[in-house]
């Protein structure tokens, strides 16, 4: 290692920064965050270290920069564009043993700054000891995706209740069970959705038990997304990677499904029209059957689990039984295979409004306000209906849709393997079957569609 990490206490101390460009302003800031005293020096003061003063406790003094400034000071800073100065600075800050870094200049440093992921009192730093600051800033944006922004108040919970957990659980190892535990569980969950009071109150009712490192379960409802492993959310990737079992449907593509833990136990309950893996009934028991065993159960639905989901059946049967869970709302069809297809589901000039549907066939019908749908200026949003759209195209164009009305037909919508198709109510069904078109499918029918090749960004279409 060229750098040995250690986090440096600078509140209280006097701090002294040579410069007051923009660079300074950055180095500025995180040392106010610490708790530091600045005093400044420079000829020329920039806006935002001038700013700062109105703020922040910092003393600024308009000069040329002499050895006499560094008398006293706690850590030094200089960002300036003047190498002999910088030069200087090091060289008396290394003298008098007072830590310094030199901005941009790894050789005259005896520190660096790392980048931070600030959820205090927990900080991360990352270093790429000065070699790649951009390297290192990109990084830390890929880790604080995964550290919600209240996880501090988590380990204020944990300060809080240290030393009655050592009480109650003497041994070590089996201490470390119940906070791991309690630090990936339901507690830190509410914690994580503001509800620290209740977080507070399952803690202590947990320590209470007979056994307090036994587990209890919880259901996460997941929307995955329409397909793209990017569109996940924050919160959906992090409760998958901590669920112990993963319960998904046909519609959740394999590049999110690898995004759960590897040594998770997997469950398929894909629907298909007429093969259904299992009843819905029968998944509601499976899901409750996993939480009482103990399990942490993801079920992914792809999309949003509350659009055309049944995640609200899903969680009845839960409240009923008083298992925990939550919901993570996903990317839904609609919004995620329209952007990807170019077509605007709004536009002032097309639709100032727009209709989720199911197109799904019961009976050999599809029982739709058709009067509705088939009104202007508006975008109608249609889930499960390709096996149906024969029966949906005539249906508008008989309630008053002209034939050449525009109509989009996206199988695969945001995946490598995404297709658009586009044309009227008169010739789509004709254009469907010629193009061997299968689900998933998401069909968009409005003047909105026109739009698609000017606005296509994604993929070839048909």
């Amino acid at each position: 290692m060229d750098y040995f990490p250690l986090f440096l206490k600078v509140k209280g101390q006097t701090c002294l920064v040579v410069g007051a460009g923009e660079i300074a302003a950055r180095k500025i800031e995180l040392l106010v965050r610490a708790g530091a005293n600045i005093v400044v020096v420079a000829l020329d003061i920039g806006n935002a270290v001038a700013a700062m003063q109105q703020s922040n406790q910092i003393v600024i003094r308009q000069k040329v920069f002499t050895h006499e400034d560094i008398d006293g000071m706690g850590l030094v800073v200089s960002a300036t564009n003047c190498r002999s100065t910088n030069i200087e600075v090091s060289k008396l800050a290394n003298q008098r043993k007072i830590p310094v870094n030199v901005v941009d200049d790894p050789a005259l440093c005896s520190f660096i700054f790392p980048a931070i992921i600030d959820r205090s009192p927990l900080l991360i730093a990352i270093s790429s000891s000065g070699v790649s600051p951009v390297l290192t800033r990109l990084l830390r944006a890929r880790v604080e995706s995964s550290i919600p922004a209240s996880f501090g108040l988590l380990v204020q919970l944990a300060e809080k209740f240290k030393l009655l957990v050592k009480q109650r659980i003497p041994q070590p190892s089996l201490r470390r069970v119940f906070w791991q535990k309690i630090l990936q569980g339901p507690v830190a969950e509410l914690v994580f959705v503001g509800k620290q009071s209740e977080a507070e109150e399952l803690l202590r009712s947990q320590l209470q038990q007979a056994d307090p490192t036994a587990n209890q379960g919880e259901v996460y409802l997941i929307g995955a997304g329409p397909g793209d492993p990017d569109l996940l959310t924050f919160k959906a990737l992090r409760l998958l990677q901590q669920a112990d079992v993963i319960v998904y449907d046909r519609l959740v593509s394999i590049e999110v499904l690898d995004m759960a833990r590897r040594d998770a136990e997997k469950i398929y309950v894909g629907k298909q029209r007429d093969n259904h893996s299992l009843p819905q009934e029968s998944i509601n028991q499976l899901l409750i059957d996993l939480a009482l065993a103990g399990k942490r159960v993801a079920r992914l639905k792809g999309g949003d689990p509350f659009i055309f989901g049944r995640g609200g059946e899903e969680i009845e049967s839960f409240i009923q039984l008083g298992i925990s869970f939550q919901v993570v709302p996903g990317i839904t069809a609609a919004a995620g295979c329209a952007s990807y297809a170019g077509i605007p589901l709004t536009h002032r000039d097309h639709a100032q409004s727009c209709t989720f549907v199911t197109g799904h066939l019961n009976d050999g019908s599809i029982n739709l306000d058709w009067q509705q749908l088939s009104r202007p200026h508006q975008t109608i949003v249609i889930y499960m209906g390709l096996a149906g759209l024969g029966i949906i195209c005539r249906s508008l164009i008989e309630y008053g849709c002209p034939a050449n009305h525009p109509i989009a037909v996206i199988q695969e919508g945001t995946t490598r393997n995404q297709r658009v198709l586009t044309g009227t109510l008169a010739d789509m069904p004709s254009r469907v079957e010629q193009a061997e078109m299968t689900p998933p499918t998401l069909i968009i029918v409005g003047s909105v569609v026109t739009l698609h090749q000017q606005l296509d960004w994604f993929q070839r279409s048909d």
